[in-house]
């Protein structure tokens, strides 16, 4: 028997006058899941969080949280808190004033206000802090009073708008941690707000990816990547190299899509079900593409893939080092270009590439994501 969800969204849009912020959203989010709504700045994400707070108002549709329909439920009956983009902590008040705020206009009793607040601030590892003010402590540590003050009131739901794009590069990838141990330790849903890939695939348990205003894909960070089902969520999520075809073989253990623009006909092995002679587009990741120098040698083989399938001749145009990997941009003698990723792992062990050398691009039969829009 399939569990009820948390969160039930049914057909939820959001206009705006003219402008339609939202459209025919519908969406179950599980108890205890961390929940990233993903996408481009004005995709509708935002808007969708602020429903779900009660901070908006949907034009159709409804909410349910937890079997209750939230169309007549204010803000502050719902059993959700907001962790703001800005934390939005009182800066004249000290750090456990703020935490223990909530429960101060609640009426919860001093004693055991005390006792919620220092829990809360262990929680997120700021006990030395409690008599600090806000302008005493680092971007993280802020970030921590405005989730420590949310998490107090033990809601059903916690509600991260952008969370990390106050801080710097370095402190966001520790504080992804951090919000996923706090996340587990204390077993809220939470649903965050992020245009951040890395954060949403780094964080999240299943993303939903909205484009204009309508969710693309709702998936695992994993098979968001992977299985991508249309060329918006291959292209946005992550790096691939995108090429046109026409689908000329399509049965259940593979197909076979003729690309003029790559130049080459792909193999892969598993069925698309498009009508064959469909236009369909092939995604490449760079880091699933080998590169071997040509220098007169015979092309690669690959297993299982048709003599001349899966293998393109290029020259290299540039390369940039970026430490852990080299990421090359690579001309096809079709006039397109193809990216491809190499580890660094190996870097003074195989001969290095360098801008003008000649090269062989080859791929296995699983690499490529097959998509018809």
């Amino acid at each position: 028997m399939a569990a009820t969800p948390l969160i039930r969204i049914e057909h939820l849009t959001k206009r705006f006058g003219g402008f339609t912020a939202v459209e025919q959203v519908s969406l179950d989010i599980m108890e205890g899941e961390f929940f990233a709504l993903l996408g481009p700045s004005g995709c509708g994400k935002t808007t969708l969080l602020r429903m779900l707070a009660g901070l908006e108002l949907p034009s159709e549709g409804r909410i349910l949280i937890d079997g209750q329909d939230m169309s007549s439920v204010p803000p502050n009956r719902r059993p959700v808190n907001m962790v703001f983009q800005s934390y939005a902590v009182f800066p004249h008040m000290s750090v456990k004033a703020n935490v223990a705020y909530g429960l101060k206009i609640a009426g919860v009793p001093e004693p055991e206000r005390t006792d919620r607040v220092m829990e809360a601030l262990a929680l997120v590892r700021l006990e030395g802090m409690a008599d600090r003010k806000p302008d005493q402590l680092s971007g993280g540590q802020r970030q921590r009073v405005a989730l420590a003050r949310a998490l107090i009131k033990r809601p059903r739901v916690l509600l991260l708008d952008e969370p990390l794009s106050a801080l710097d590069a370095k402190l966001r990838e520790t504080m992804r941690f951090e919000l996923t141990r706090i996340q587990e330790t204390v077993g809220v849903t939470f649903v965050m707000v992020t245009h951040d890939q890395d954060e949403a695939l780094a964080m999240a348990s299943r993303c939903a990816l909205m484009n204009r205003g309508a969710l693309q894909q709702v998936a695992t960070p994993s098979d968001l990547y992977e299985y991508p089902n249309n060329r918006f969520v291959a292209d946005f999520i992550g790096s691939v190299n995108l090429f046109e075809g026409r689908l000329v073989v399509d049965e259940p253990d593979h197909a076979v899509i003729a690309s003029d623009q790559l130049g080459a006909r792909i193999f892969v092995d598993h069925g698309v079900t498009g009508a064959t002679d469909a236009t369909v587009w092939a995604g490449l990741r760079p880091e699933k593409v080998e590169m071997a120098h040509l220098n007169g040698a015979a092309p690669p083989a690959r297993v299982g893939v048709p003599e001349g399938h899966n293998l393109v001749r290029g020259t290299i145009r540039r390369g940039a080092y970026l430490g852990s990997e080299t990421v090359y941009d690579v001309a096809l003698e079709s006039g397109a270009e193809m990216r491809v990723l190499r580890s660094n792992v190996t870097r003074y062990v195989d001969r290095e590439f360098a801008e003008g050398d000649a090269v062989w691009l080859s791929w296995a039969p699983r690499s490529p994501a097959v998509l018809l829009s």
